[in-house]
Formats: C-alpha cells, structure tokens, sequence
C-alpha cells in the first residue's frame, strides 16, 4: 500500500521530531512545513499547536492560515493545543479560536495540581468513533494541560476526567482533536494515530 503523505503544520517554537517519528514508524511520509503548496499535497494534516493560545493564535493569523484550515476537507487532527485552537474560544489569553468545533475551553478548576501532567485514561467513549477503533478505557494516554473543552453531546467523542470531566476526543466531521499527546503515548498512541492515518471520510 502506498504511504500516506501527512504535512505537520510548524507553527513555530518547539520540535515536533516525536510525531514525525511516529508517523514515520506507522508507515506515513510526514512533511514538517509551514509551506501551503506542501501543505496542498498531503492526503492529511496535523495541527501541533506550541506555546499559549493566544500566541498560537496570532500565529496562524500572522501566517495567514486561519481561513487556509477552515477550508480544509482532508483529515485534520489537533494535538493537545492545535485540538484547542479547533474549538469557539479558549480562557486562555481570553482569545478566539478557528472556531471549527462550537465548544468552548476552559481552565482546569479544583484541588489537585495544575497542570493536569503524566498518564490518564478515558472514562468514556464514543463505541461508533473511528478515530478510536481498538481503543478501550484501559488506554493509557500522556497529558500535559492546564486547559480543556467542555463536554459536548455531539463534538465530544473521549472524556477525560481531571478536576472534572473535559473532552479529550474531539470531532467534527474531516475535523478531530486530541487533548493528550498520541505521539508520546506508546502503544496506545500509536493506536490512535494509525485510526487517523485510516480514517475515511
């Protein structure tokens, strides 16, 4: 079968060397640009998201890419921030985001320690989801996060439950987010990943 040409968006400010890795393990030909014309030629793309959300933001405001991602129809997924910048609007920075998925992030409240750091698992999941085909609440998946979307009954497709329950599978449509980090998720991860690169819309 021939390989699927993922592009990873650089948005600048951190190496995202771990997903392209991973990638390349499942078989993909990822591409690290921030190049439209490279963009144009994979079959699906990959938002990392860096820094806070108003910084990635202005970003891809500044580069020009807010209505280039609207427009997309090929696969998309957002990791960890890129799966925020998806949603309405973030606490964070108090900024709007690409508005793609209408729910809303808010600010991890509550007693434990913030940021929500290390190994987590769902505690729900859509059974019907592709994007978790073989994926079960014994999943352990790795998270780093201060800030998380609120729960949707259409959009939310995981749940994650730290200082209460925030979605930590997104979708909408060719569109679909990941609060946690697939690419530093092992096996579990990888899982993940490969349900992405197989998706069909």
């Amino acid at each position: 079968m021939k390989a699927k040409k993922i592009g990873i968006l650089e948005s600048g400010g951190a190496n995202f060397s771990s997903i392209y890795h991973a990638l390349v393990r499942l078989g993909a030909e990822p591409s690290l640009t921030k190049d439209v014309k490279e963009l144009e030629k994979s079959e699906a793309l990959i938002l990392p998201g860096v820094g806070s959300a108003g910084f990635a933001m202005k970003q891809l405001q500044d580069s020009e890419f807010v209505d280039y991602l609207k427009s997309l129809e090929k696969p998309v997924l957002g990791i960890c921030l890129g799966n925020q910048l998806l949603c309405l609007s973030s606490e964070e920075d108090d900024v709007e985001g690409l508005g793609i998925i209408p729910i809303k992030v808010r600010r991890l409240q509550g007693p434990k320690v913030i940021p929500h750091m290390g190994w987590n698992n769902l505690v729900t999941m859509s059974s019907s989801e592709p994007l978790l085909r073989g994926i079960t609440t014994d999943d352990s998946f790795y998270f780093i996060h201060s800030y998380g979307a609120e729960v949707h009954p259409s959009y939310t497709k995981g749940i994650c439950d730290y200082e209460g329950r925030f979605s930590a599978v997104i979708r909408r449509d060719n569109f679909c987010g990941v609060q946690f980090h697939p690419e530093k998720s092992g096996v579990s991860g990888l899982k993940l990943l490969n349900n992405f690169l197989e998706l069909k819309l």
